[in-house]
């Protein structure tokens, strides 16, 4: 299990939000491209971006960070969300450097557009599954929808998906922990391996992670509680990391 650092831009700086609220935000550094070195020292594996400007606009607003933190992250797997609606917006981040497109919006509305990109660009496409009470939300968590987390990760079984990321919109930033239940659900509902992420404010939720690895969740993502202190990204990953040992090795041989 990976320990992945999220950096969220908004007007070109990096940003916390409160369960999705762009008018509740906290600015933590108005340098994402150091932010993002920040990690990499401290031993990140995979960064995180999410263009919240992008997300609500359905196209690119933060480009040029982008691809000054792909640069700076080289070597480093990249993976971003917010804005992505067509072909062309997708090959403009594979070009600048971006490894994985997390496909939110248009896995709900369109989900042939999923398919087509799996198609088009093989293993660099995760879904976003972000949901309210088990249900998915779209337009950076501006429209509520009646379809479920899991029913919708089920359509993509087949698609040829890296994995998805599902976000529990109401712990997003809020510190109070991730939602393991749900997370592991929906690991054990489908094949496609399962990045948590919202609300892991604490080495007790990689802990709480880490005792359902089993399940399919293959990474988490943390963004305030490293920002704030709560979590040391080296210490969380060393955590996950023997988690992932006693699984592979139960035995202990």
């Amino acid at each position: 299990m990976i320990i992945i650092p999220a950096i969220d831009l908004k007007d070109g700086k990096c940003v916390r939000l409160r369960q999705g609220r762009m008018e509740d935000d906290t600015v933590f550094d108005d340098d994402p491209v150091a932010v993002a070195a920040r990690w990499l020292k401290l031993g990140a594996r995979r960064i995180h971006l999410v263009d919240l400007d992008g997300a609500f606009a359905g196209l690119p607003r933060n480009a040029d960070v982008v691809k000054a933190i792909c640069t700076a992250c080289a070597g480093v797997p990249v993976q971003i969300g917010g804005g992505i609606r067509s072909i062309e917006t997708a090959q403009s981040y594979l070009d600048a450097g971006i490894e994985y497109l997390i496909i939110g919006t248009l896995a709900l509305k369109q989900p042939e557009f999923v398919d087509q990109l799996c198609r088009e660009f093989p293993g660099h496409v995760i879904v976003g599954l972000d949901a309210n009470d088990g249900f998915v939300a779209t337009d950076g968590w501006a429209e509520s929808s009646t379809v479920t987390a899991v029913s919708l990760a089920q359509r993509f079984e087949n698609s040829g998906v890296s994995a998805i990321v599902y976000t529990d919109i109401s712990r997003d930033g809020m510190m109070q922990g991730v939602n393991t239940e749900a997370t592991a659900a929906l690991a054990n509902a489908v094949g496609i391996p399962v990045i948590a992420s919202g609300g892991v404010s604490t080495l007790a939720d990689i802990e709480s992670l880490g005792e359902h690895l089993q399940t399919g969740i293959e990474g988490a993502i943390v963004g305030r509680a490293l920002y704030e202190g709560t979590i040391d990204l080296a210490e969380a990953q060393t955590l996950a990391d023997g988690y992932q040992d006693r699984m592979a090795n139960p035995q202990g041989i």
